[in-house]
């Protein structure tokens, strides 16, 4: 997926903010910004089309290199 930078200025106070419930819930302030985003754009916007490539990586199946995965599909381990 392509990412955009935007740029924003916000109070004092809601860097504060943002700060500490970032903290709180263990992640960088910029993903939890991209999560409130996201949040408020399902609510008002409605989910993200359905993509094929979405759904499978949500699947969180086995990932490695692939001859890797060959090797080890070919001696039987998952």
């Amino acid at each position: 997926m392509r990412s955009k930078r935007m740029q924003l200025l916000i109070p004092e106070a809601m860097e504060t903010r943002l700060r500490r419930a970032a903290e709180r819930d263990g992640i960088p302030r910029e993903a939890w910004v991209r999560q409130a985003i996201e949040e408020r754009l399902e609510r008002e916007v409605g989910p993200v089309p359905e993509d094929p490539l979405a759904e499978l990586s949500g699947l969180n199946g086995p990932t490695s290199d692939i001859c890797t995965m060959i090797s080890e599909i070919g001696a039987g381990r998952s």
